[in-house]
């Protein structure tokens, strides 16, 4: 079993799985609990598989939705995962420019739990957020 978040150096991997209609949200082994909370309460379905060696953690959007609705899910938590501070990366074929304009209109409209005073709520990119030093 794999996990994006570690191979990448990331917080945080939003992608859709491989042959399948299934976009996860893959997080780094031993991920705070805060950043799971985060995509919890996103809207982001959390999943455990605990191995002899480490427990690998995931989120996935909600199947019964459609796939302009999942895609609003997942894209809906990346301002609020930059404004706590995580690295996201989210691939170009799951990211939803007008769901992330409306997530960070949202933060700026209303106190955010990890908004305050000195931190601005991230501007929308040009296109999908990557982490530092990562080319497309």
């Amino acid at each position: 079993m794999g996990n994006r978040a570690d191979e990448c150096g990331s917080d945080v991997e939003i992608y859709r799985r491989a042959l399948s209609s299934t976009i996860h949200a893959d997080t780094r082994t031993g991920a705070p609990e805060e950043l799971l909370r985060l995509l919890d309460r996103a809207g982001l379905e959390r999943h455990t598989v605990e191995t002899a060696g480490p427990v690998y953690t995931w989120h996935e959007a909600p199947g019964h939705l459609t796939e302009d609705e999942q895609k609003r899910v997942v894209t809906s938590a990346v301002p609020v995962l930059l404004l706590a501070r995580y690295i996201v990366n989210i691939t170009d074929d799951v990211f939803a420019p007008a769901a992330y304009q409306d997530a960070v209109a949202e933060i700026r409209g209303h106190r955010h739990p990890h908004h305050n005073a000195t931190t601005a709520a991230p501007a929308p990119p040009p296109g999908p957020v990557r982490p530092r030093g990562r080319t497309p």
